[in-house]
């Protein structure tokens, strides 16, 4: 049985939406994050060592990383779905976004985070306007424009096909999700950029979509 280790408002969330959409069966085992850290509990570092999230165990198997779990469980039970077929130029870009979206589109994103919270968090008085100007400074000139300039690029892919590997849904489309929910949950993605905005409704009216909801569990991302 493939078992998810489930982390609130987390990446695993596409674990759930990929095995809904193969139709396969499996089991969730949830953890919290700490309300203050915002980290995953040290419990995680029993199933793995780096004690992060995702990471699902399948009988003796345990697998990190959530392009390495997709890929295992497209090349697991697939059966040729959710991936274009072989030598085409489908599947290159298939495998293209399916490490582009940890690769290359999360770095900018979570700077963002980071230096947000240095921006609004406690500090004392005489050492908060510093480390505010210097969190603007560094968003200004170099992580806002960078996300920009992916979300730019994306759109610009999602006007070549109606999705990231061609003309039909595939598993890279659920690995792009969640830059693209966390670019519009904190770092100006909207209406400006149609096709992707476009593109996140569409997955989220997916049926399968939908029911990994209802698995998972409240998903502060979509707020």
């Amino acid at each position: 049985m493939i078992v998810v280790h489930h982390l609130n408002n987390s990446r695993s969330q596409r674990v759930l939406w990929l095995l809904e959409e193969l139709g396969l069966e499996y089991e969730i085992v949830r953890y919290q994050r700490d309300p203050k850290t915002m980290l995953a509990p040290p419990e995680l570092k029993a199933i793995h060592p780096l004690g992060k999230s995702p990471v699902i165990t399948d009988g003796e198997a345990v697998v990190a990383e959530s392009g390495a779990i997709v890929e295992y469980l497209i090349e697991t039970y697939g059966n040729g779905r959710l991936i274009p077929p072989a030598g085409s130029e489908e599947r290159r870009r298939w495998r293209y976004f399916l490490h582009y979206a940890e690769g290359s589109a999360m770095a900018p994103l979570l700077m963002k985070l980071i230096f947000d919270r240095v921006e609004s968090g406690p500090a004392p008085f005489f050492v908060k306007p510093i480390a505010r100007g210097i969190a603007q400074k560094v968003k200004g000139s170099y992580i806002q424009p960078q996300i920009s300039t992916h979300l730019d690029y994306l759109e610009a892919e999602l006007g070549k096909s109606a999705w990231f590997a061609g003309s039909e849904f595939t598993a890279a489309d659920i690995q792009m999700s969640f830059p693209l929910e966390a670019a519009a949950a904190r770092a100006g993605l909207n209406d400006s950029r149609p096709k992707l905005m476009a593109f996140l409704k569409r997955i989220h009216a997916r049926p399968a979509f939908q029911r990994a909801l209802e698995r998972g569990g409240p998903y502060e991302l979509l707020k």
